[in-house]
C-alpha cells in the first residue's frame, strides 16, 4: 500500500514539475525541489495514513522570544501547514500533515502554492531570523 502512495505523491511532484532529487521506497521518503517556488529539499514522509511534509527554513543557536512571537503570529495567517521547532530545539521548519486515504492532486497542489507563497512573503523575515 504505501508503494501506491508514493507513486501517487511522485506523480503529483512530477505533475507540479518538481524535480524528486531523492527518493528512499523502503522508508517511504521523497525529497522534492521546485526552484519556481523556492522550495529547495522538501522532504514528503509517506506514513500511512498520513503525509508529512517538512522544509528546513533555518537553524538558530539561542531562543529568541521575539522571533518565536512573529512566528507563531505568522502561523495564523498560514492556510496550510505551520512553523514548528525541532525536537533538538535548534531548527525552524515548515510542516503540514495531510491524509493519505483520499488525497487528490489539488489539495496536494494547494500544500505547495501555501509554501511557495509563505516563502516568498516571508523571505526576509527568514533571512533574518536565520542571522540570530
Amino acid at each position: 500500500m504505501q508503494q501506491n502512495f508514493i507513486d501517487t505523491i511522485e506523480a503529483f511532484a512530477s505533475r507540479l514539475q518538481c524535480k524528486i532529487v531523492y527518493k528512499d521506497e523502503q522508508n517511504g521518503i521523497l525529497k522534492i525541489d521546485n526552484q519556481a517556488d523556492g522550495i529547495h529539499n522538501l522532504i514528503l514522509g509517506i506514513a500511512p495514513p498520513i503525509l508529512i511534509m517538512e522544509q528546513f527554513l533555518f537553524s538558530f543557536k539561542a531562543d529568541h522570544m521575539e522571533m518565536f512571537k512573529k512566528l507563531l503570529q505568522k502561523n495564523r495567517d498560514t492556510i496550510h501547514g505551520a512553523f514548528v521547532i525541532n525536537e533538538e530545539g535548534n531548527k525552524v521548519l515548515f510542516r503540514y500533515t495531510m491524509q493519505l486515504e483520499n488525497i487528490d492532486f489539488n489539495e496536494f497542489e494547494g500544500a505547495i502554492n501555501s509554501l511557495g507563497l509563505l516563502l516568498s512573503e516571508y523571505a526576509q523575515h527568514i533571512i533574518d531570523f536565520s542571522k540570530l
